[in-house]
Parts: structure tokens; C-alpha cells; sequence
């Protein structure tokens, strides 16, 4: 019995080395950091690979360095035109700087989507529906860099803001179904004017040019004639040419 208390004592020594040394040892991913903390101090940010902390005095959070990808949900906005919609987007944003994303912010991703969702409704409400329409790369840029300025001070980076979907209700759908019906007729229009002005003037150019060379008028007459001749019953009236009139006495 006196021979099993020192070996049952360097038992449990082993059992609480290896414990502390558990505690002790971190290993942390490529995509991750720690931002370690001391007794409640900021310390600074490790990792990644193998890091060695303080157990019970030391405390670490694991921070992702990875894209996340916030899917912002359909906001019903009143656009510059007095037009209701609703706008939905696609949020690209990371972690650059963990010690600022943990201390200065709490819940950092809860505070840049709410962040997202808010910029996106007073952007997309100081526009009409069709610059919300047409030029969304523009609204896009707009978002991304007020996002990305107000979230600085919390170490994130805001990489891309895409708009995903416009939904409009039914009654602007007719409406623009009956837009671009007239667009299209006033299209038709101008440019069956355009063909007709430059008809007309290849029919004045070739009027010119008949008038002002002698017998052209008569060949071409000619020509006509050979083509109606490879037709059946028809009547040729073969009219003298306008030369003849030279020839004839005054």
C-alpha cells in the first residue's frame, strides 16, 4: 500500500501535465486567427500554425479570415419617383483586422448586414426606378463604398455589393410593358421616315443623272422593256425617244 501512494501520485502529476499542456497548445488554421487576450488586456493576434497560451490567465477567440457572403433580404422601397419596390442584394465582406472586428464592435456580423440592409434601402430611395433598372453597377459602387467606410473602424472589409432582383408590383409591369410598346412604334416609325428620305433622295440623284446624260433616259426605257417582254399578254407601248424631238421641224 505505501509503494502504490507515490506511483498513483505521479499518475494523477502526468494527468494534469497533460491537461495543462492541452490547454496550452492551439493549433490554428490557415483561413483563422486568435486575437488573445491576458487577464481582460488585449495582447495582440496569433496565428496561424502552433501557439502557446496561458492556461486559466490566457484566453483566445478564433476569428475567420474568409469571404462571407450575406444574402441581404428583399427591402421594400419608395423610389425617387414615387414607385414602391422591393430590392434584395448579395453582401461580399471580410475579416481584415480581427482585434478591431472583436473589441470595437459586438456581433460584427449582425451590425454589417443591419449596416447593408439600412444603406441599401436610402440608396436605392434617393434614385428613380429606372436608374434602379439600368445602372446598377453605379448603385452598386455607391453601397459598397459607404458599407465599407462605416464598417473601417470595426476592422471588415466590404469586397462587392451586388443588387440580385428587383421585384416590382403588377401594375408597374403593364406600365412598362405599354412603354416599351410605344418606344418600339416610335422606333418603326423613324425609320421607316429615315428609308423613305433616303428613297427619295437615291429617286432625285438618279433623276439628275438621267436628265443630264443624253439617251439614258432611252436605255433605260429599253432595259424596262426587256424585262416585261419575258412576261405573257402583255401590251408594250414603245414610246419614241425624247431625241427625236431634235429632229423633228419646228
Amino acid at each position: 500500500m505505501s509503494m502504490l501512494a507515490p506511483l498513483l501520485n505521479v499518475v494523477v502529476i502526468i494527468v494534469v501535465l497533460v491537461i495543462l499542456l492541452s490547454m496550452a497548445v492551439k493549433i490554428i488554421p490557415e483561413y483563422e486567427r486568435a486575437v488573445l487576450f491576458r487577464l481582460g488586456r488585449l495582447v495582440g493576434v496569433r496565428g496561424p500554425g502552433l501557439i502557446l497560451i496561458i492556461p486559466f490567465i490566457d484566453q483566445i477567440i478564433r476569428m475567420s479570415l474568409r469571404t462571407i457572403v450575406f444574402d441581404v433580404p428583399p427591402q421594400e422601397v419608395i423610389t425617387r419617383d414615387n414607385v414602391t419596390c422591393k430590392v434584395n442584394a448579395v453582401l461580399y465582406y471580410r475579416v481584415v483586422e480581427p482585434d478591431k472586428a472583436v473589441v470595437n464592435v459586438e456581433r460584427f456580423h449582425e451590425a454589417t448586414n443591419q449596416l447593408a440592409q439600412t444603406t441599401l434601402r436610402s440608396v436605392t430611395g434617393t434614385a428613380d426606378l429606372d436608374t434602379i433598372l439600368s445602372q446598377r453597377e453605379k448603385l452598386n459602387e455607391t453601397i459598397q463604398h459607404i458599407v465599407d467606410e462605416s464598417t473601417d473602424p470595426w476592422g471588415i472589409k466590404v469586397t462587392a455589393v451586388e443588387i440580385k432582383d428587383v421585384t416590382l408590383p403588377q401594375e408597374m409591369h403593364r406600365a412598362i410593358a405599354r412603354q416599351a410598346e410605344a418606344e418600339r412604334n416610335r422606333r418603326a416609325a423613324v425609320i421607316q421616315a429615315q428609308g423613305e428620305r433616303q428613297a427619295a433622295e437615291e429617286l432625285a440623284n438618279a433623276a439628275d443623272i438621267l436628265v443630264k446624260s443624253p439617251g439614258a433616259l432611252t436605255v433605260r426605257m429599253l432595259r424596262s422593256l426587256s424585262e416585261l417582254s419575258n412576261t405573257q399578254n402583255t401590251t408594250i407601248l414603245f414610246p419614241l425617244p425624247m431625241e427625236l424631238r431634235q429632229l423633228l421641224p419646228k
